[in-house]
């Protein structure tokens, strides 16, 4: 099979991470867009990519794109793409819809047509006038933005953020794709400390510790396209053997998580014991407060709480004074803080050497970026202190 092209998607803000990540698979030659990263390449990208991504939503097989300024534009434009090649007779194909700023406004319409469509080039291959659909699902998408209609397959069935290690919720959680990209905005390195101090179910700390032991983040999931004939099953094969033998051994990998909430950090240990992580990632109830370390060179990477409903802000207010007095004891580390607040970085107390707008669901957020100086160079590096945990450092005082 040649080239295909795919789309990864993402939240608005991520974009570059995605095309990074891209980048780093293997795949140089990308086009960023709002919300997608477009690239070709073979047919075992879909397959790795679907394994490796972990900032992205999803996985798109892009059939075609195309102006339509009707409905007949539309019917046969889609219906001379090669559906055929890649949906068998037997296939689920629903199609979901959208449109901004296209004369094609109405979705449903829109749906039908490309239904329709799809089922007369059908109709050609297979010589069937009906289809069943009770095999492999194809989930196809008709996205018209300015009257340019874009075609997709979803390749990944469940959205990428499903790891398989969160099985319990907890209030207001993070997505696992947006703790993931907080962790790589960063460029944390894992021979160095990262605490998350306000970790709620553990989603920092444990894509942390997958990044810094590079566990792929849907290595213990499926995806749709797995069922899918045209691509072969030794692309899946290979994929998930390459993804298994690159996972690398870090002794002494120091990633903590810190809540006030005891309930939640049962959450947070459960969810790290799913995702095989129990003896990499240490959880423990502290405030903030007692934050210590004699560490160097360690990163804080939080999503404290927002203060967005009633009687709360107050209490957040304070909370973020208390970061501010706290963090600047640990100068030489470096502090990725997530939050909606419009006024953090005056009640923190200082403002942040760089900025970056992100969403957290549909809550438009800042990523306050506090860099640290740089260590010593390897020969000169002084060796790292282990993040002391448990009874014997709450014996000290809670120095870590």
């Amino acid at each position: 099979m040649q080239k295909i092209d795919l789309i990864a998607t993402s939240a608005f803000g991520l974009e570059a991470v995605v095309a990074r990540e891209l980048r780093d698979l293997g795949y140089p030659e990308v086009s960023v867009e709002n919300g997608k990263v477009t690239f070709a390449a073979g047919p075992e990208a879909l397959c790795r990519a679907n394994l490796w991504l972990r900032s992205a939503d999803r996985v798109l097989l892009k059939m075609g794109e195309f102006r339509a300024l009707s409905f007949e534009e539309l019917f046969e434009q889609t219906r001379a793409l090669p559906w055929p090649d890649w949906i068998p007779a037997d296939a689920a194909f629903p199609v979901e819809g959208k449109s901004i700023n296209s004369k094609l406004f109405s979705v449903p319409d829109c749906q039908a047509i490309v239904k329709k469509a799809i089922v007369e080039k059908m109709k050609t291959r297979h010589r069937t006038e009906w289809f069943a659909e009770t095999g492999p699902r194809y989930r196809v998408e008709v996205a018209l933005l300015k009257d340019l209609a874009t075609l997709t397959i979803d390749t990944s069935g469940a959205g990428l953020h499903k790891r398989g290690y969160r099985r319990l919720g907890s209030e207001a959680p993070l997505r696992e794709t947006l703790a993931a990209a907080l962790v790589m905005i960063s460029r944390w390195r894992p021979d160095r400390v990262l605490v998350d101090p306000f970790c709620g179910s553990g989603t920092i700390p444990v894509e942390a510790a997958m990044i810094g032991l590079n566990v792929a983040p849907g290595l213990k999931r499926e995806f749709e396209a797995e069922k899918w004939p045209a691509i072969e099953s030794v692309h899946w094969r290979r994929a998930r053997e390459e993804a298994e033998d690159l996972v690398a051994v870090v002794p002494g990998l120091k990633v903590h998580g810190f809540d006030i909430d005891r309930e939640v950090l049962s959450l947070a240990r459960y969810h790290a014991r799913l995702a095989g992580l129990e003896e990499v990632v240490s959880f423990q109830e502290r405030p903030v407060s007692e934050l210590r370390s004699r560490s160097k060179y360690g990163y804080i990477i939080c999503n404290p709480p927002y203060g967005m409903r009633l009687g709360e802000m107050s209490g957040v207010e304070r909370l973020y004074q208390e970061m501010g007095m706290v963090f600047r004891t640990l100068d030489t580390w470096s502090h990725y803080i997530l939050t909606a607040h419009q006024g953090f970085e005056r009640l923190f107390g200082r403002r942040a050497d760089k900025r970056r707008k992100l969403y957290n669901g549909r809550i438009q957020c800042n990523l306050y970026q506090y860099f640290g100086p740089r260590p010593p160079r390897k020969g000169n590096l002084p060796e790292l202190a282990t993040l002391n945990t448990g009874v014997a450092a709450e014996e000290r005082g809670g120095l870590l």
